[in-house]
């Protein structure tokens, strides 16, 4: 009897088990994506295109994970954005937002709920990995049927710049996620070209009667002359907390000072990603450079001269910006000095010879095609209703609407307004800055913008938004300036890497760059890179710098066939 019952729960455990696992097989191919008719219905619906035009007839729901800065609502439906798109969509939001500084770790989280997916990510900040991995895990679905279907928005930017599709497009062909674009102006006059912009303190040259410097030398002099003179100018403008004669953050993209080396040795100085191409189309990195030495040898030397802010090498933002906002700064390097202090008392330092005459500016990397991020906005395979996700999504790529989206809105009540709605030329909407007095660009964009999915392009400035005061100034200014000693051929492109490959980068960043950029302070700060030279070097081969130019190489030569081809 004992036996019979024992082989009877064997059999009821051995059912019990056949139906757990049919299961966990049922809800993989529905859930997974790996099911091909599955996959095939969410990403080319058969729903007639007329079925999702805007307003929809009857009120519908759909599911996004956001982020918003700290200073900011955490409420996305208390934006007046979306307040406004609700009205003319119909289509009612059901939003997650996470603090924009934990969202990375938070969104990885929430993806691990397979089963508890939104319909998409807003504000996706998905890296190249993120897109090639969580595709491959059947978590976010491909897109480019909904966008050839039913995003006439977007798809009109393919079609009239065929590079961003292309840019978008993962070597499996497919495409899995919705850009953002900001063209203001394009290849050596983009305003992207340049982001660690030095700016100099021309309120304290004209006091202490000194011309803004030309070389290096001559910088060294007006540094020392900030230095030497800290009591007058303390006393002449009212400075609290004392004159730093230059201060940045070191490894802090725009906040870095790597663009006054430019003049050194070869002249491709540094960059935020530490690549440049050569002229002949040769990928380098360019932290292991002769140029890239003599001119960390040099920032060493305006260290122990006392003319660098001590705390340069650990300061937070925060801490950078309040020490502006007390006018404390001869020389601080930024996007935009209207952040950090303001744009009167400040001029953009030119290129700067370097101890051979050498003048050139190293252009930021991706910068030829505007700003651009890859992976803005994804949808996830439990979006049923894709037809109406992608139509909505597209709503934001609308021309009117993308500025608002990128820079904040107009019409609110009792706050300040980015836009006032104005008229073009030809008595068409058109959104009008309005002038941001002495308020911080970035504080007051993020008060309204909500940023994800969009594109501003060139040809929209003066037809539906005016271009931004502050990036007028910029561009001008950065024209004037730079546009002459920009000599380089080649910046790197925005390219899109296998998985293996991504998987590879991704490694060599971890060591490379970490352990470049680690030394880049030691130097700077402490000095011995003569000494340390050859040892860094061949520390770099060890973690597989030659590799990583290879692949790097690889893809570069790929982008210029491709555009090449296009060209025919």
């Amino acid at each position: 009897a004992d036996d019979r019952r024992l082989i009877m729960m064997k059999k009821r455990m051995k059912a019990l088990l056949a139906i757990g696992l049919s299961a966990i097989i049922m809800v993989c191919s529905a859930g997974c994506g790996n099911g091909k008719e599955h996959m095939k219905a969410e990403t080319d619906p058969d729903i007639p295109v007329e079925d999702v035009s805007f307003p929809l007839k009857e009120k519908a729901e759909l599911s996004f994970i956001t982020s918003a800065p700290a200073t900011s609502t955490q409420e996305p439906n208390e934006r007046t954005i979306f307040e406004r798109l609700e009205k003319q969509t119909n289509v009612h939001i059901d939003w997650t937002c996470f603090v924009s500084d934990q969202f990375d770790d938070k969104k990885n989280l929430a993806l691990a709920q397979f089963g508890n997916l939104p319909d998409g990510l807003f504000n996706a900040g998905m890296s190249d990995y993120d897109l090639l991995r969580y595709a491959k895990q059947g978590i976010i679905i491909p897109v480019e049927n909904l966008i050839d279907k039913y995003m006439p928005n977007l798809k009109a930017v393919f079609e009239k710049y065929p590079e961003y599709r292309t840019m978008c497009t993962a070597p499996d062909g497919h495409i899995y996620s919705f850009p953002w674009i900001e063209q203001l102006g394009a290849g050596k006059e983009a305003i992207q070209a340049i982001g660690d912009i030095p700016y100099i303190n021309k309120k304290w040259l004209d006091y202490l009667k000194l011309d803004v410097p030309n070389t290096t030398e001559e910088l060294e002099q007006v540094l020392v002359a900030f230095r030497d003179n800290a009591d007058k100018l303390e006393k002449k403008f009212n400075i609290e907390g004392g004159v730093i004669p230059m201060s940045f953050i070191i490894n802090n993209g725009d906040q870095d000072p790597a663009i006054l080396i430019n003049g050194f040795g070869e002249g491709y100085g540094d960059t935020g990603d530490h690549f440049a191409v050569k002229d002949d189309g040769t990928v380098i990195y360019t932290t292991v450079q002769e140029g890239y030495k003599e001119g960390i040898q040099w920032l060493h030397q305006l260290v122990e001269e006392k003319l660098v802010d001590p705390e340069a090498f650990t300061q937070e933002w925060s801490t950078y910006v309040a020490k502006g906002k007390n006018h404390r700064y001869g020389l601080c390097f930024t996007w935009d000095i209207a952040n950090i202090d303001n744009n009167e008392d400040y001029v953009m330092l030119p290129a700067l010879a370097g101890p051979d005459g050498l003048v050139n500016i190293t252009r930021q990397n991706n910068s030829e095609t505007s700003g651009f991020d890859r992976g803005r906005c994804v949808l996830t395979t439990s979006c049923r209703n894709t037809a109406l996700a992608a139509a909505w999504i597209d709503q934001m790529y609308a021309p009117i609407q993308s500025p608002q989206n990128n820079w904040g809105t107009y019409g609110e009540k009792d706050s300040f307004n980015i836009f006032e709605m104005s008229e073009n030329a030809e008595g068409g909407q058109m959104l009008k800055h309005m002038d941001l007095g002495d308020a911080s660009p970035v504080e007051v964009r993020e008060a309204q913008s909500v940023n994800g999915p969009l594109a501003i392009l060139n040809e929209y400035y003066d037809v539906y938004v005016t271009e931004p005061a502050d990036a007028k100034w910029r561009l001008d200014n950065m024209h004037e300036t730079y546009l002459k000693d920009m000599n380089s051929k080649y910046v790197y492109p925005n390219v899109f890497m296998s998985i293996d490959d991504t998987n590879k980068v991704s490694q060599y960043d971890t060591d490379i760059k970490k352990y470049a950029e680690q030394k880049k302070a030691d130097w700077i700060l402490n000095g011995g890179i003569d000494k340390e030279w050859d040892s860094y070097l061949k520390k770099m081969e060890q973690y597989g710098l030659s590799d990583y130019l290879a692949i790097k190489q690889k893809y570069f030569d790929q982008y210029q066939k491709s555009l090449s081809e296009t060209e025919k």
